[in-house]
Parts: C-alpha cells; structure tokens; sequence
C-alpha cells in the first residue's frame, strides 16, 4: 500500500445517530477551547472518529464538499459549546478557581487511558521515550516560567496596554491551540493557564470591557485566525505523521498529555490562587482543596466511564466482524 492510499480515510455516511454523535464531539471541542481539562481530540478518539476527524480538516479545501458535510455537525456542536463553556466557567472559577481546575484536571486523568492505548502494543525506544519525556517536559515549562513571571510581578493583566504586536502574538498562540484540538489530551485553555492568558481573556468578555478597551478584538481576530489557519495546516501534517510513524508521534502526544495535566497545577494564574490562600482573601482554602479532591475523584471517574464504555462497543464491534 502507497503512502497516498494509507493517508486516504474514507469519512462515515451520516446516520441520525451518527450526525448527532459528531455533534456530541464538536460541543466537547467546543468546551476543550474554553474549558481546562477536557481534549476534543481525545473524545474523538474515544467516538473512535480522531482519524477522519483530522482526514476531514486537513482535506477541506480540496475535497470541500465531502469534508465539509462531514465536519457540520461538530461545527455546530463547537459553536454551541464556546458559549456554554464562558457562560459556565466564567461563572465558576469566580467562586471556586482551585476546584473547578480540579475537576477539569481529573477529566483529564481519567481520558488519559485513552490516549496510552495507541502505544500499547509499540516497541519503547530510545527514541520514543525522549519524545514521552520532551513532552511531559515542555508544558510543565511553560507553566513554571508562567508562574515565575506572575511572582516576580512581570504578568498581570495580559491585556494591560494592548499593541500591535498583542495581535501577532494572538496569532501564534492561536495557531499553537488549534494544535491543542487535534493532539490528545491537550486543552487549549490549559495552555492558555501556562502562559498565564486564560484568567485574561475570560475576564475581558463582557460588554463593559469591549467599549472600555475594544482594542482588544484585535486579540480576539488574531487568535481566531491563528486557530483556523493552524487547524487546517497541522492537521494535514499530523494526517502525514500519523501514516509515516504513527507510535513514535503517540509517545510524544502521551507525554504532552501527562505535562499538561501537570501544568495546570503550575502556573500564572493558579499561583494567584494559591497567593489568595495565604493572604486569606478567598475562600477557606482547606474547604477548596477537600472540595477540588473530591471534584477531581469525579472528573476522573466519569470520563474513565466514557473510555470504557467505547472500550466495550469497540470489543463488541470487533466480536461481530469476527
């Protein structure tokens, strides 16, 4: 078989149950953008839909129509929830911060099974385990210099004083989210915690703050292109990778998976948390952590449920083909 005929996937004909599922899927890559802890990319490979999924973006231009059938119902899913997702965690994090991001963290763990059965079966290398260990290692990084920065007062509000390059930056880590929907186990909005952006753009959604400082759809429009242009160009390059050397990418992707979850706990705006703790200007912080363990003990059981229940449909799946 060529590389071409190994990169040509063949996309699923819409049934009422299947659109509906795919709509289920883009309304979790629609929270993964805005919610920390939950990775459409993994839903997606727990619907067992992660390779048409990145067959269908990264062909978009060139075969439109078919792809673009294809991808409607998870973009509507997607739209509708970007907006659940800032109504809801907006809301949420002003009250519980250190809880809520416990219970994405757990939805996280719990997805995390997910992710490690594609390398179940490969060889470990040399090679391999340097990808797993660079991908631990670069989000956690990020989130470590994030910190530091809000620590030592050079991070505040992110959008203090916005200027032309604030759009260029937009625009590149708008295109380094957009790899955060089509990498398991990554969430774009636990990246955003890393370089201490999230607390800041939530903040800055709200009709006040746009006639005050309407600068900042100037970051909005470059994070928004950023994303689409990054969405179709790496999902293309990954469709690529993932025919050339399937396993060996996966091990990277499992360490990025793990380092994220790490970082959430580690950077900019958790910090503030944790500051607030000891200045004793928030919630009582025994009460927050007894609260976000047992959020994080119920984001982990309900998207293991979810993994092992597509676990039980792809064993049953197989059993009927045999």
């Amino acid at each position: 078989m060529s590389e071409r005929e190994k990169m040509e996937i063949e996309l699923i004909k819409y049934t009422k149950k299947s659109w509906c599922k795919s709509a289920v899927l883009g309304f979790f890559i629609g929270l993964a953008v805005i919610v920390p802890g939950i990775s459409g990319s993994t839903v997606a490979i727990i619907f067992k839909l992660y390779d048409q999924f990145l067959y269908a973006l990264g062909n978009l231009l060139k075969k439109f129509k078919k792809c673009f059938v294809f991808l409607l119902p998870i973009g509507i899913g997607l739209v509708l929830g970007v907006l659940l997702g800032f109504v809801a965690v907006k809301k949420l994090l002003e009250f519980l911060p250190f809880a809520i991001v416990c219970l994405f963290a757990g939805l996280m763990v719990g997805a995390f099974p997910a992710v490690t059965d594609e390398i179940k079966e490969a060889t470990r290398t040399k090679k391999g385990v340097a990808l797993f260990a660079l991908g631990v290692f670069l989000p956690v990084v990020i989130g470590g210099v994030s910190a530091w920065l809000s620590k030592n007062g050079a991070q505040g509000n992110a959008f203090d004083g916005i200027r032309w390059w604030h759009f260029l930056l937009a625009f590149l880590l708008g295109a380094v989210m957009s790899v955060t929907q089509i990498v398991p186990g990554l969430s774009a909005s636990a990246f955003l915690m890393a370089v201490g952006w999230f607390s800041s753009l939530v903040d800055s959604v709200s009709v006040t703050y746009w006639r005050e400082n309407p600068a900042i759809f100037l970051v909005y429009a470059g994070l928004a292109l950023g994303f689409l242009i990054g969405l179709l160009g790496f999902s293309k390059a990954l469709t690529v990778l993932f025919a050339r050397a399937r396993h060996t990418a996966y091990f990277m992707i499992v360490g990025l998976s793990l380092g994220s979850i790490l970082s959430m706990f580690c950077n900019g705006d958790i910090l503030a948390v944790y500051i607030s703790w000891a200045d004793k200007t928030a919630v009582n912080p025994i009460l927050d952590i007894l609260l976000g363990v047992a959020l994080f003990a119920v984001g982990v059981l309900g998207a293991y449920l979810l993994v092992r229940y597509q676990r039980k449909k792809d064993a049953e799946a197989k059993r009927e083909m045999d």
